[in-house]
């Protein structure tokens, strides 16, 4: 079965392309609300129910620099698979699946990184979601900032691309080389991560306009969550590093 391609959202009438939009940001905060669900059963249910064990087994993961290395790699490998399926406009099967599948990964790889914010960070007692309340709000913040610039601008940020793409290869070389001799990336990695992030943003915020078809709100909301996901993570790296 042969399905007929959607009109860029550029080029579409202009309650579609609204429609677009309104599709694509409710399913990113579908995703964003079941990647908080999703930590929340792992801080609030498994880890009440594993005990101490949960701790030995994230603290193994902290010991063995290559195990991490390993966790990069698969979840890298499911990145690419979940974007291939999303990005599979012919089937909206494939396309939640992806998007699915992604909020999973991402939940999955965020773990060691909340678990330190909450338990080995110093906090007032009763106060562990602080840290990770800040960042999140900070975050969303800096995300509808970044926004509005693209909405109320109109610009096209796609010239973009060809320097995120350089900058995200350099950047994943220092994390590998980190990961494989053990040393620290530090607090102006993060920074320089959150202004990568930061550009992501913008750029698949353009593109949502200038490039994404109007059946493909799946796929933009995956790149959007993708990108918001960075964002967070290094926000909350870089607050964790300067209570440190």
């Amino acid at each position: 079965m042969r399905y007929e391609m959607a009109p860029l959202a550029i080029q579409s009438e202009r309650s579609e392309r609204a429609a677009f939009i309104r599709r694509t940001y409710g399913h990113l905060a579908v995703a964003i609300l079941a990647f908080v669900a999703i930590e929340t059963v792992i801080f609030g249910v498994i880890r009440p129910m594993m005990g101490a064990e949960f701790d030995r087994t994230l603290s193994s993961m902290f010991a063995n620099r290559f195990s991490w290395l390993i966790v990069m790699v698969a979840f890298m490998g499911v990145s690419y698979l979940a974007n291939y399926w999303a990005f599979n406009g012919g089937s909206p099967v494939l396309q939640y699946a992806g998007l699915s599948l992604y909020v999973i990964a991402e939940a999955v790889i965020f773990v060691p990184l909340l678990y330190v914010a909450m338990y080995l960070v110093p906090s007032t007692p009763g106060h562990e979601f602080d840290l990770v309340g800040q960042a999140g709000i900070l975050t969303l913040c800096l995300f509808a900032g970044l926004t509005a610039v693209v909405v109320f601008t109109g610009k096209d940020f796609s010239f973009l691309g060809p320097i995120l793409s350089i900058a995200g290869f350099v950047a994943l070389g220092f994390i590998v080389c980190a990961m494989i001799f053990g040393f620290s990336l530090g607090l102006l990695f993060s920074l320089a991560m959150i202004v990568f992030a930061a550009g992501a943003i913008l750029y698949d915020t353009s593109n949502i306009m200038h490039k994404f078809r109007t059946d493909q709100h799946v796929a933009a909301a995956l790149s959007l969550f993708a990108s918001v996901a960075l964002l967070f993570y290094y926000v909350l790296m870089a607050m964790i590093q300067s209570r440190r």
